[in-house]
């Protein structure tokens, strides 16, 4: 009985909540409600972490060298897209880069921001390839507890993202993120082509530090709302939560940069998310 009261208040308190949701994202693919997005990322962590091992320890490691040249430049076209999107949707139009507030008109740029915000939760699934590949390669000492959460969070958190506030400074991380990949994912691609390729990676050495600087202007560029006098943007908790992110990411990739430079104990090949990428 009550479970059952529990229950019932639990679906009146969603019921309330997603009354506030943006309109605008009605019969939106994955957006009715968090649930499909929680099945799939919670499907994805017993992939990768329980059955795919499973399934793969009497079993030789698939050759995917050229599934993974086209899924890393696949996400490089798909991530130059999304910036340029991002850009011309507000970053580079009219965007002040202090307090952006979420426009909730239907205007074609207004919209246009939607559309790819939405692109991005989207492309997020589309990134849990990188582990499974992992997996089905036998690499499962480079799926981490670092890599995995990334992955996983992402996706959950900016479901929230989209569904309430596709728009304004808080997009901003979004758009850095997608910079960083055409670099990374291009890095991935070019090693994905075999080791006669590999002299055009003379910049491997400076992949970390571009993910620290990524986290470095997120951090940065959300903590100013703390500081702004009266801003007005519609969701601060968003912003609570974007910058314990950049926080905490910030730190963790600090460690590894400590560890794997400043100690020399540098992991093997590639490095991505604090863990090594061997392809």
């Amino acid at each position: 009985m009550a479970f059952s009261n529990l229950t019932s208040k639990a679906i009146l308190l969603y019921d309330e909540w997603i009354k506030d949701a943006d309109p605008r994202l009605e019969g939106w693919p994955l957006m009715s409600s968090p649930f499909p997005t929680t099945f799939i990322i919670g499907t994805y962590v017993y992939f990768v972490t329980s059955l795919g091992p499973k399934l793969m320890e009497n079993k030789k490691p698939f050759e995917l060298r050229q599934i993974m040249t086209f899924y890393n430049f696949s996400v490089v076209a798909l991530s130059l897209y999304m910036t340029y999107e991002f850009l011309m949707s507000g970053w580079a139009t009219g965007y002040s880069f202090r307090c952006d507030i979420v426009d909730y008109s239907r205007s074609p740029t207004a919209l246009r921001m939607v559309r790819t915000c939405w692109l991005y939760f989207f492309s997020k699934f589309i990134e849990l390839l990188d582990t499974i590949f992992f997996v089905l390669r036998k690499k499962n000492n480079q799926v981490t507890f670092l890599h995995v959460f990334h992955h996983s969070i992402m996706p959950w958190t900016w479901w929230f993202g989209v569904k309430f506030a596709a728009g304004g400074l808080g997009t901003f991380h979004a758009l850095l993120n997608c910079i960083v990949h055409v670099v990374m994912y291009t890095y991935y691609g070019i090693c994905s082509l075999g080791p006669a390729y590999h002299k055009y990676l003379w910049w491997k050495k400076y992949m970390t530090t571009i993910q620290l600087v990524q986290f470095i202007m997120i951090t940065v560029h959300i903590g100013q709302i703390y500081v702004m006098d009266d801003c007005p943007y519609q969701y601060p908790i968003f912003m609570f939560i974007i910058w314990l992110y950049g926080s905490m990411f910030l730190v963790l990739f600090l460690h590894f940069w400590y560890h794997a430079y400043t100690k020399g104990q540098r992991l093997p090949k590639m490095a991505r998310n604090g863990i090594s990428k061997d392809q």
